[in-house]
């Protein structure tokens, strides 16, 4: 079965915006580390046209955006949307059904799989399917955007927090 994990970048007052704030060179190191070892990504729309970005290599890339483009390409992905047609390479379109293609997805894969997005995030958390989220707290204050939780707000136990790079702070919780 696999592990279920939401964790991305928030703010101090709870927003994700990857355009407002962006990991120093410590942190994206982490994420390359991080991304190289999952068993993939399952993805609601948004993020993934975000992340669609890594498709293309880039010559203006340096040497570690290349390795996180290659681990990122590498990985499975499975995305969750009612409006896109087709999605790229390595990726699985989910159009209907999502709560039984998910469950069947956590029953038969094993490993990490990372949830990427706020608003898939928190209807698996309706589900109780996230197993484990990563707050990735970074010192600013953006007043507004996409929370980090979009729903009802699951009791949460800590189980460790770890400083990454010169600033971020990584609050890890399972649900209580």
């Amino acid at each position: 079965m696999a592990k279920f994990v939401f964790g991305m970048n928030v703010s101090l007052d709870g927003y994700v915006d990857h355009d407002k704030f962006a990991p120093d060179a410590v942190l994206f190191r982490h994420w390359i580390e991080a991304v190289s070892g999952l068993a993939g990504s399952l993805y609601g729309r948004r993020l993934y046209e975000i992340m669609r970005y890594w498709e293309e290599d880039d010559p203006a890339w340096s040497a570690d955006e290349r390795e996180f483009a290659a681990a990122w390409r590498n990985q499975p992905k499975w995305v969750v949307s009612r409006s896109l047609q087709s999605v790229g390479p390595n990726a699985t379109l989910i159009t209907s059904d999502f709560e039984a293609a998910i469950r069947e997805l956590k029953a038969r894969q094993s490993g990490e799989i990372d949830i990427g997005g706020p608003v898939l995030a928190g209807y698996l958390t309706e589900l109780g399917l996230i197993d484990e989220y990563r707050l990735y707290v970074h010192p600013c204050v953006l007043g507004g955007g996409a929370p980090f939780f979009t729903g009802p707000r699951p009791p949460l136990r800590l189980m460790s927090h770890d400083l990454i790079g010169d600033s971020a702070i990584r609050l890890t919780y399972v649900p209580a």
